[in-house]
């Protein structure tokens, strides 16, 4: 049935909970691209957290736990699955990595990156392995290279931006390259096709049979064209020291029962590029709008890239990628619920921590990017499949997560955008609650937060939306950092590969670094 409950469409529940399933809310989630923070953060659109799973039984034949790939594996005849596109260095035009050396970044504790290099105020940054500074400001992108340490700006609009996409996020990945996240609408019910899941794309003319479906719907070219919109480009540096767009992100692959990674559906079909959908069957189109990202900077998974989106996250790898996984619950009639991931966060040890606006999770991530969305424990093992804090609220009720960290001690914190910041102490990890502490709740400006990071020191930092910038020291107690003096924080962004460690503090006056945690 297609009854509307809270952004929810109601449907019989035949899935995992860490499956995927379902379509999202009414509203595009980004601020609006004019502003110095379309970023999506604490006041982003609508808060997000409104995309509830969709008619959660249509593709959850698909998800068979990542043992199967898909049907119609490599047609496209494009790229295969382990090889890079060109990342070497060469004659090809390939990635660039122009600071083989290491960190040759200020040490001084504090430093303005914004009026040292040129950078003014962007919305989102990030580093790459080579320890290029990335930046986005608008959809334009920059890099501050870690050898001349001079800006460069991408000339001119490219990739999804040079088709009007509105640019959210980038990360840095493999040294020389980074990942652009941009925005999509939710695809909504469409009066053209009663009863398809909203977000099912034929794509082989003259109809198809979604899976668990009788119905035969037709093929369409509008919404084949649907695919176009948010996702991910890749852009690298490239020789002659420019920034290049490189490929919109379009392989998919997963790992087979026999171990081997296959392309799973089509890259391209009648010259749409599929770009990010789900890695079990491309012709669900749920990971649209790219909300988050963070880089992975050391450990054996290093220079891979996790993208929150508005359904759950994807993990990419050079140019290829495997979409998705999501913490999600179910309410009484068997629907599911999966809310917008804003808060993402790589633990200690390198598990996965996931957190949207309901619920978070943490997953241990298998080595082989094709097993990503694979739900097998004896695979991916998790810590907290998909949890709640009761001391907070209900699990029907937001909890608009935006950071989520491990400190060096092994405590877990989680921001919330309106509900402060926690302490999350383990029970099990198949228990849908946790037990959740608040810590300072008697500090007004950690009301708000917009991000978190954990540093090498055992510091946790707090991003807080309208009171500066806030240190939980080791030993547990709260102070102001007066080095930062803008009260609306953006983003954190931390390097714990580099001694001293790296904090980026973006905040809405401009980019400051810190160093010595």
């Amino acid at each position: 049935m297609n009854r509307r409950l809270l952004g929810v469409w109601v449907g019989a529940m035949v899935m995992s909970a860490w499956g995927c399933g379902g379509s999202e809310g009414p509203t595009n989630p980004i601020d609006d691209g004019n502003t110095i923070d379309p970023r999506p953060g604490i006041d982003a659109g609508t808060g997000g957290g409104t995309d509830g799973g969709t008619d959660p039984g249509t593709d959850a034949g698909t998800d068979d736990g990542g043992t199967t790939p898909g049907t119609d594996a490599g047609t496209d005849g494009g790229t295969d699955p382990g090889t890079d596109a060109g990342t070497d260095a060469g004659t090809d035009g390939g990635v660039v990595d122009p600071d083989p050396v290491g960190d040759r970044w200020p040490t001084d504790p504090v430093t303005n990156y914004s009026e040292r290099y040129g950078i003014g105020r962007v919305q989102s940054v990030g580093l790459d392995q080579g320890k290029n500074l990335w930046v986005l400001e608008g959809s334009r992108i920059g890099v501050v290279r870690a050898d001349t340490q001079q800006l460069v700006w991408v000339s001119g609009a490219v990739g999804q931006a040079a088709a009007g996409g509105n640019a959210t996020v980038i990360c840095g990945g493999a040294a020389g390259r980074a990942y652009v996240g941009y925005s999509a609408e939710d695809l909504q019910p469409d009066p053209e096709f009663p009863g398809l899941h909203t977000n099912f794309i034929v794509t082989n003319p003259p109809c198809e049979v979604p899976v668990g479906d009788t119905q035969c719907y037709a093929y369409s070219e509008r919404r084949l064209n649907l695919y176009k919109a948010g996702d991910v480009d890749a852009v690298k540096l490239t020789a002659n020291g420019q920034v290049a767009f490189e490929e919109h992100i379009n392989q998919s692959v997963r790992h087979s029962s026999a171990g081997a990674a296959v392309q799973t559906g089509p890259r391209v079909v009648n010259g749409v590029s599929l770009g990010i959908r789900n890695s079990n069957d491309h012709h669900f189109d749920e990971d649209r709008s790219m909300l988050s990202c963070v880089s992975v900077m050391r450990g054996p998974n290093k220079g891979d890239v996790y993208v929150g989106s508005n359904h759950g996250v994807t993990r990419i790898r050079e140019l290829q990628y495997n979409a998705h996984r999501h913490p999600v619950w179910f309410d009484a009639h068997g629907s599911q619920y999966a809310g917008y991931t804003y808060g993402l966060g790589i633990a200690q040890d390198g598990d996965v921590l996931m957190a949207n606006d309901w619920t978070f999770g943490m997953v241990s991530p298998s080595p082989r990017l094709g097993d990503w969305d694979n739900t097998d424990t004896a695979i991916n093992p998790s810590k907290v499949k998909s949890s709640y804090l009761p001391e907070l609220n209900s699990q029907a009720e937001f909890d608009y997560w935006r950071g989520f960290q491990q400190t060096t001690d092994g405590s877990y914190y989680l921001g919330s955008k309106s509900l402060g910041l926690w302490k999350v102490g383990l029970t099990s990890s198949t228990s849908p609650t946790q037990q959740g502490t608040r810590i300072g709740a008697d500090v007004g400006a950690l009301d708000a937060i917009n991000s978190l990071a954990a540093t090498n020191d055992g510091s946790l930092f707090i991003a807080t939306n309208s009171g500066g910038l806030y240190r939980l020291t080791p030993a547990k107690t709260l102070e102001k950092v007066a080095d930062v003096r803008a009260n609306k924080v953006l983003q954190l962004v931390y390097d714990p590969s580099v001694t001293p460690g790296m904090l980026l503090v973006l905040t809405t006056d401009g980019l400051t670094v810190l160093r010595g945690y």
